[in-house]
């Protein structure tokens, strides 16, 4: 049943990203220090991962999504751009190590604000609850085996990154549910503009 479901249009289930990403200077540096990441610890997912900061990951029928879309785009209206800084890696043990967010609390406002929000937008069933990212970090690798995850952090903890980029806009990513090595792609990228709030009612519903 859940097969036939996947298929009627509408219907499909995504895997949805929210994200922030730095210029392209940055972008290169970061992605840089994956590719030395994935060569030293022979760890391929390091690689296929984008550097980004993600907001907010969830699963929704595709017919959902033209809703979530008008609503990110309101939020970003009213939204100010803020400066990104990036400091030095941080991990989650033992699977996962980071760039630290350093300037957090911009970006957890934001996650708070969509999170209050849109939650139930974002929750096709029970099963499948959006999962919002209230410690803001830029993944260098995920999924680590312990041995990697070791190894790498016994490096990397020690090592030093500083960067910064202004965050004027976020990016709505997704993929098919349950294909893991397919690369998520753009849906619509929403600009920041600090707008009032009947400026973004008037724009919404003008």
């Amino acid at each position: 049943m859940k097969t036939i479901v996947n298929t009627i249009p509408g219907y499909r289930m995504f895997e949805y990203l929210l994200v922030l990403s730095p210029h392209e200077e940055l972008w290169n540096r970061i992605m840089k220090i994956k590719n030395e990441f994935a060569e030293a610890y022979h760890c391929e997912q390091a690689v296929r991962g984008r550097p980004y900061v993600t907001l907010v990951n969830f699963m929704q029928y595709e017919m959902m999504e033209t809703g979530i879309v008008n609503h990110f785009k309101t939020i970003a209206m009213g939204q100010y751009p803020f400066k990104a800084e990036l400091k030095d890696f941080g991990s989650f043990p033992s699977h996962t190590i980071f760039i630290n967010v350093a300037s957090k609390t911009p970006v957890q406002n934001l996650v708070k604000r969509i999170r209050k929000e849109m939650r139930r937008m974002m929750k096709p069933g029970e099963d499948n609850k959006p999962h919002f990212i209230l410690e803001p970090h830029l993944t260098i690798a995920r999924k680590l085996q312990p041995g990697q995850y070791e190894r790498g952090w016994a490096e990397y903890s020690r090592k030093h990154f500083t960067g910064r980029f202004i965050a004027g806009r976020m990016t709505l990513l997704k993929r098919p549910a349950g294909d893991q090595k397919l690369r998520y792609l753009p849906v619509e990228r929403f600009e920041f503009q600090n707008l009032p709030v009947l400026t973004r009612q008037g724009e919404l519903f003008g």
